[in-house]
């Protein structure tokens, strides 16, 4: 699976023109459809004349579940939103959003033509959007002697590990973020390293971009 980069607030963009009507492609990275929703909201704020703001969204909930929303937005049923969410399902696209804007110009392009321009606008989007694969992943909490830290710090980067959430009190303690594949490395070198007098504590699975 794949997601974006592009925030909400600086989605990636592109556009063309279809027989005088202009098609605007937004795309961004979201966690959940209500954040999908407030894009839209931005998007339709951003253009107040516009005919249609067309959208889809895709995400997976806390259970693990896929979630999708997609609206044509007054334009024929099928026509706009639906071609926009085929995009996202064959790039493999999780947790973003696609907004494309239309511009009327006049002349009607028909349903086969509507979903043309759609399609082609959403990918236009999409391929200037910053990709990056989704990894799964388990966080660890971690108790360490101040003289460990460091030691430590390079064997989860050793593993492909995330350090997060430090905390500096008698001792520091901190997340490590571990890639599931590379768990067994994770724990047997933590072993190993320390004598086994450092535990990491298995938290959530969770899921992280990991830029292409």
């Amino acid at each position: 699976m794949k997601t974006v980069l592009d925030t909400s607030d600086r989605p990636a963009h592109d556009a063309l023109v279809e027989k005088k009507s202009e098609f605007i492609a937004d795309v961004c990275h979201v966690d959940a459809l209500d954040e999908a929703l407030l894009f839209v909201d931005s998007v339709r704020q951003l253009h107040p004349k516009a005919r249609h703001v067309a959208y889809a969204a895709i995400c997976v909930d806390g259970d693990g579940r896929v979630r999708e929303r997609m609206s044509d937005d007054g334009e024929p049923s099928g026509t706009a939103g639906k071609p926009i969410l085929d995009v996202l399902r064959q790039g493999d696209l999780m947790n973003c959003a696609v907004t494309v804007t239309r511009y009327f110009g006049g002349i009607l392009l028909g349903s086969g033509g509507l979903i043309r321009a759609y399609s082609s606008a959403a990918s236009l989007g999409v391929k200037v959007a910053r990709l990056a694969s989704i990894e799964t992943c388990r966080r660890y909490t971690t108790a360490l002697q101040y003289p460990q830290f460091d030691v430590f710090r390079q064997l989860a980067s050793d593993c492909g590990a995330a350090l997060e959430n430090e905390r500096y009190s008698d001792r520091v303690v901190l997340d490590a973020v571990v890639p599931v594949e590379r768990e067994r490395e994770f724990l047997r070198r933590v072993r190993e390293t320390f004598s086994a007098t450092v535990t990491p504590e298995s938290g959530e699975l969770i899921s992280r971009p990991v830029a292409i």
